[in-house]
């Protein structure tokens, strides 16, 4: 794994890059703290499920509805 901080990562994007690719973590740092993680990007070999979440999210039936302090703010009638 191999730190570095903003300046470097910017002046050595390809080469980081180029070991990330290799399989290597790299790990950018802000002020001495990490802040972001390159790894090799891997597309999902899963296929997405259309209705996979269904059953799980209610929507609330005033879903809608804005609140009446809102609706003042955008000059809106009150219901």
């Amino acid at each position: 794994m191999q730190i570095a901080n903003i300046s470097e990562a910017k002046a050595q994007l390809s080469a980081l890059v180029e070991k990330v690719m290799a399989g290597e973590e790299v790990i950018i740092g802000k002020a001495g703290k990490p802040v972001a993680r390159l790894v090799k990007y891997e597309n999902s070999t899963i296929p997405r499920q259309p209705g996979a979440l269904k059953g799980k999210i209610k929507i609330s039936d005033d879903f809608n509805e804005l609140p009446e302090d809102i609706r003042e703010v955008f000059g809106m009638d009150s219901k």
